[in-house]
Formats: C-alpha cells, structure tokens, sequence
C-alpha cells in the first residue's frame, strides 16, 4: 500500500507539467487554504485520492515546469490536528523513498513559516537520488502543517540553484 501512495503521489507531482522556458514568478494560493506562494509558472491542478496516515484522504495539487524544474505545492486536510506529526513524517519518508535518495545526501533544515503549526516543525528537507527512469534529480521539500491541514512544497530538478530555492520557500506565507 506504501508503494501504491508512493508511486501515485510521484506521478501526480510529475505529471502536473506546464513547461515554460522561463521564470515567470506568479503568486498562487492553493484553494480552501490560507497558503500563498510564488511559483515561476502557470500551475497546473490536479486531485488524488491517497492513504495517509491509515485513511483515504484527498491530496490536492498545484504544479507546474519551468528551468528544467518541477515545483509544486500539494495539500491535504486529515480531519484532525493531532495527525499532522505522522503524517507529515510519512510523507517526508515516501518521498525520499520515491526519488531513491541516498541517505548520506538527506539534509533537514528548519523552516521559518510564521502561521504554520509549531508542532510539528516546519522543515525542509534536501537530498540527491534518481528518478524512476534512472536519471539524477536533487529535490527539496519543505513539509509543515496548519490546523488539520497538512502541506509538501516541493522542486525537483537536475541541479536546483540557490536563488531558485530562496526564492519558492522565501515566498511561503499564511494569510
């Protein structure tokens, strides 16, 4: 079942692409949330039904390709607070687990996000692996919660640059 969700979720994010030769940033608020962003093209939306956290629970998406990089932001609300620790820490693990990150490339950094729940901490998370087909990708996930809701912002991409990064996780913020 960790494989279906793991393989779903991959190919949802991936699978939201809008490319775009270059970056437009734009400001996005992903729908029924208080979260703004920027994202550096025109998103794409999509819908998934996924287990998190022991139940079916609807993961919502918004996603999209620019500079040979894939950014995206997915949300879900699992009904209960007190779910978000797990659930958060489940995710974080499948993702991993999808882009085969070697363990000695995981680094964890806290996030500053003003609004979003203390506990758990916001963080994001960085490592190198490869994508289903083999080739290298870097990824960077930024994993905290707010109420019930639970979110992944997330760049996938050969080589992410800094200001690329700063730039999405720096936009980050709770109305």
């Amino acid at each position: 079942m960790l494989r279906v969700l793991q393989l779903a979720v991959l190919t949802a994010i991936l699978a939201l692409g809008a490319c775009s030769p270059a970056f437009n940033w734009r400001e996005v608020r992903p729908d029924n949330t208080p979260l703004s962003l920027l994202l550096p093209c025109k998103p794409d939306k999509a819908e998934k039904v996924v287990p998190l956290g022991g139940q079916n629970t609807t993961l919502f998406m918004l996603g999209c390709e620019a500079g040979g990089a894939t950014f995206a932001v997915a949300v879900a609300d699992v009904g209960d607070a007190d779910k978000a620790t797990p659930i958060l820490a489940q995710w974080q693990r499948l993702t991993l687990a999808n882009m085969q990150a070697a363990p000695d490339t995981v680094e964890v950094n806290p996030l500053k996000l003003r609004g979003a729940a203390a506990k758990p901490s916001p963080l994001v998370v960085q490592a190198r692996g490869k994508r289903a087909g083999g080739t290298d990708v870097s990824g960077q996930a930024a994993y905290f919660a707010r109420g019930s809701q639970v979110f992944q912002v997330v760049i996938y991409a050969q080589e992410i640059t800094p200001e690329v990064a700063e730039t999405y996780f720096s936009s980050l913020k709770f109305e």
